[in-house]
């Protein structure tokens, strides 16, 4: 488990379509948002990034059956 002061940085690509700014975060599929401002959309995609990190962590961990050990990969 990572510690508290710990942060990964992701890459999101961004544009403005019109009056709407939609953006993806490039390394995690499925990953994406569009708003009304750049500012909000990053907001977005934080909380959207947060979530799907945190819902492929709990997918992962039950695939286990309980039993695991975790361990850091870099890349």
């Amino acid at each position: 488990m990572k510690a508290p002061e710990e942060k990964s940085v992701y890459t999101a690509a961004v544009r403005r379509d019109g009056k709407w700014w939609i953006g993806w975060i490039e390394e995690v599929p499925g990953v994406n948002a569009q708003a009304r401002s750049r500012r909000e959309l990053l907001s977005d995609l934080r909380i959207a990034l947060k979530e799907a990190l945190e819902m492929n962590r709990a997918e992962a961990r039950a695939a286990t059956n309980g039993t695991y050990d975790e361990v850091r990969i870099k890349v």
